[in-house]
């Protein structure tokens, strides 16, 4: 018999020669046999020969997990990795991605944009268990063995590697993101006010009188440009100060892994000594590098580090607390380890600094909890570990510097909901409002209440403490400035919104006639918002006439009702008298 498919072949062996032509591999043993049968010297008689064909049937094998390869589903496949996905996730953007990628693109700060050209978006991810399901039965019927969860180092590596290849993505993404929120928040207010905002408190220039500092300044390089005149970019209404810098480059950190590990063990014994000489000098050195090299801010920010500095930020020792949050503030700048030391820990520790610090100290957490403030995924955390009230007393009563940044954190900080709620109930409200009224930081100021005017509870509160007053009162000073005279319009117009309440109280407080007065000779945001305030202040002045009208018409109507029957009453006789 004959067998096709069968990985055993029956032979019967007469002759050598027959032996040679059904049999292609043969064993050095059987070889020699062969030539002695050939000689004669072995008497040849009829065999059974059973011979085994492996490599016929691995090139069946590899065939196969060739087509299987082939036939794999697309929508089994990770975007980022381009291997089968462990672990699939949904993001919010709807498309699907392997975890491990996902957690690296938002760790790197990185949004790769796809091959259809679509932007995904990982601010929410959650499990897709029924594709994932699907991956295991696929694997099972196609004799495949189910596929590993990615490492996350590994999914890093990958996403570099994206970076490399796509070096501008990032960068689009922040400047789409800034101005976006810039035209959503505030519509309109100038991008570059008069006023300066120089925001972080790394910037700082050599004060005449300070506590007891030995390091450098925690400050960057390119923001300082004389110790007289400093001339920082204006806060523009959105989510970049001064001091920030972009990540750095994925080659920049690898030449300094070699001695990453050399560099930590270093920092740490010298951090966690007893001698507070050697925890000075390691700090110290440690200011100057994250100042400078921004590199070392990446590698240098790990788990270990930032622990080792819980201790030292809360400090006795003024100098020690004073340059382990300047630290902290530079360690800050990149972007990658915002959500890292804010995971870490060590918000609670920055409000222990703002409340009972020393005041060089204060402006340095001020300035570090305004660069945290920053990244989108920290600002309720930061309001829920209760930062605001604290920046709210640094706002009345801290340093010059410490003021500027808090009420920059604070800006930041009131663009989230939560904490919009949580600032109008510990009454913030006034307290800006009292300090637009002083005149001192009424640029900084005026923004913050336009984001808590976008709240009804926080138009209700501004009303509520007389701010449609305050705010006319200020634009009819003429030595106002041009921005805070378009900041001023702003609020206004966000309480605007506020219904026929605020069309009282600003027709009470003379608003019409500053707006008339900003429509025909303010600048071009202010002449659109004090246009549209003048038409509604218009339209419901007629509502109220033709209410006034109708009320008019209905008394005198009441009136004279009223007289007829009364008048028919003393003769006798009524018309709308009835039987009952």
């Amino acid at each position: 018999m004959e067998f096709q498919e069968a990985l055993m072949k029956l032979v019967i062996h007469k002759t050598p020669a027959h032996h040679k032509a059904f049999f292609q591999e043969v064993s050095g043993k059987e070889k020699e046999r062969e030539e002695k049968v050939a000689t004669g010297a072995v008497n040849t008689k009829q065999k059974w020969r059973i011979s085994f064909h492996r490599s016929s049937s691995n090139n069946k094998v590899s065939k196969t997990s060739q087509a299987q390869q082939k036939e794999t589903p697309k929508e089994f496949c990770c975007p980022i990795s381009g291997s089968l996905m462990a672990d699939p996730v949904i993001v919010f953007s709807g498309h699907t991605f392997e975890r491990a990628c996902v957690e690296a693109c938002k760790t790197l700060e990185f949004t790769p944009t796809l091959r259809d050209g679509s932007i995904p978006d990982f601010s929410t991810i959650i499990p897709n268990l029924a594709l994932k399901s699907a991956i295991f039965n696929w694997c099972q019927n196609h004799s495949l063995n189910p596929p590993k969860p990615l490492n996350l180092s590994t999914a890093e590596e990958l996403v570099r590697t994206l970076i490399a290849k796509n070096p501008n993505t990032q960068i689009k993404k922040e400047e789409e993101k800034v101005s976006t929120s810039v035209e959503e928040l505030i519509q309109g207010v100038k991008d570059s006010p008069s006023v300066k905002l120089d925001q972080a408190v790394t910037e700082l220039i050599p004060r005449p009188i300070h506590f007891h500092s030995s390091s450098e300044e925690s400050v960057a390089a390119t923001a300082i440009t004389t110790t007289t005149n400093v001339v920082t970019p204006p806060l523009q209404l959105a989510t970049r100060p001064s001091c920030y810098s972009s990540a750095s480059s994925s080659s920049e950190i690898e030449i300094l892994a070699p001695n990453l590990d050399e560099e930590e063990e270093f920092f740490l014994t010298k951090l966690k000594s007893p001698q507070v000489f050697d925890v000075e000098e390691a700090l110290v050195a440690l200011r100057k590098i994250t100042r400078t090299q921004e590199s070392s801010r990446v590698v240098l920010c790990t788990p270990r580090v930032l622990s080792a500095f819980r201790s030292l930020i809360i400090s006795r020792y003024v100098n020690i607390q004073v340059n382990s949050v300047a630290v902290l503030v530079n360690l800050s700048l990149e972007k990658v380890n915002k959500v890292k030391i804010v995971r870490s820990g060590l918000v609670p520790d920055l409000i222990d600094v703002l409340k009972a610090g020393s005041p060089e100290a204060q402006e340095h957490a001020c300035g570090a909890l305004f660069s945290l403030a920053l990244v989108d995924d920290n600002k309720t955390a930061i309001g829920f570990l209760g930062a605001l009230q604290p920046l709210m007393h640094m706002l009345r009563s801290g340093t010059e510097r410490a003021r500027h940044d808090s009420a920059s954190a604070l800006y930041h900080l009131s663009l989230v909901r939560s904490n919009k709620s949580k600032l109008i109930k510990l009454g913030s409200v006034p307290v800006l409002l009292n300090m637009v009224k002083s005149g001192h930081m009424t640029g900084r100021v005026l923004i913050v209440l336009c984001n808590l005017g976008s709240d009804s509870d926080g138009r209700a509160a501004m009303m509520d403490s007389g701010g449609v007053e305050c705010l006319v009162s200020l634009l009819k000073e003429s030595e106002v400035d041009e921005s805070t005279r378009e900041g001023c319009v702003s609020v206004l117009y966000v309480l605007s919104h506020g219904g026929l309440r605020f069309k009282g109280l600003a027709i009470a407080a003379g608003a019409v006639e500053e707006l008339v007065k900003l429509e025909r000779m303010g600048s071009q945001p202010a002449r659109e918002k004090a246009r549209r305030m003048l038409e509604m202040l218009k339209a419901r002045s007629k509502e109220e006439q033709e209410d006034a009208d109708w009320e008019e018409l209905l008394d005198s109507g009441l009136m004279s009702r009223t007289r007829f029957r009364f008048g028919g009453a003393m003769n006798g006789s009524c018309v709308n008298s009835s039987e009952f």
